[in-house]
């Protein structure tokens, strides 16, 4: 990985400790049921990009087309950001464990070494 990109990667996971630590502060839920709702915020999401996603292409004759792919690539980026924020809830070594994984899939699929 480039300098610059670990720099970007680096900078979004300070940003979603940010988050993780917003969310906290903003409820009193005990740690395994935080889990459980940053999970379940994940299919919200992954519902908001299919609609995006129906509105772009205006696939409901009902409403026609009302979203943009803009829209789909916001909503792409929200259930990423939320995946990571359900991640480092579940653990404070989150970038840690996503790098690691990014690795293991990347020599399963593309035959790559570390």
């Amino acid at each position: 990985m480039s300098e610059h990109m670990s720099d970007h990667t680096d900078d979004a996971w300070h940003t979603v400790e940010r988050l993780a630590s917003w969310i906290s502060a903003h409820h009193s839920l005990p740690p395994e049921q935080d889990v459980l709702l940053r999970v379940l915020k994940l299919s919200e999401e992954v519902g908001e990009v299919a609609q995006a996603l129906i509105g772009a292409t205006g696939q409901n004759p009902r409403k026609g087309t009302t979203h943009s792919w803009q829209d789909v690539e916001a909503e792409l980026c929200d259930v990423i950001i939320t995946a990571m924020v359900a991640l480092r809830t579940l653990t404070p070594d989150a970038s840690e464990v996503f790098a690691g994984h990014v690795r293991r899939v990347a020599e399963r699929s593309l035959g790559e070494g570390t």
